[in-house]
């Protein structure tokens, strides 16, 4: 497949998701997952762009987990984080058990953005 064809297949495979995501709920059918794995997608740092993140903008923790969690276990560890996530894991990680749960990456410190990448 060329790339054209493999960005049409994504796209048209994100409208399907969506207008099956939005029948169920309309149907009142609940999603039983947890919530820290609902929207959770398979892929890497391009799986990201995918779900409408915008270029720079601060993933959501579904997004996190699909980049970062190496085992799929639904949880960070300071071995799967990188970048502002690892330099920042103790400050993150107020409750000192090693991951970073939804409500700790909602409520982290926004890194500071600036200067050149070397």
């Amino acid at each position: 497949m060329n790339t054209a064809t493999k960005i049409l297949a994504a796209g048209a495979l994100a409208i399907a998701l969506n207008a099956c995501s939005s029948q169920k709920k309309q149907a009142g059918v609940e999603d039983e997952r947890p919530v820290s794995q609902q929207g959770r997608t398979q892929g890497g740092p391009a799986g990201a762009q995918s779900q409408g993140r915008p270029q720079g903008g601060a993933p959501n923790f579904a997004q996190l987990l699909a980049e970062m969690d190496a085992n799929k276990d639904g949880k960070l560890a300071k071995s799967e984080v990188k970048g502002p996530l690892l330099n920042d894991f103790a400050k993150i990680d107020t409750d000192e058990d090693g991951f970073l749960s939804e409500k700790e990456i909602a409520n982290a410190p926004r890194p500071q953005r600036g200067g050149g990448r070397e």
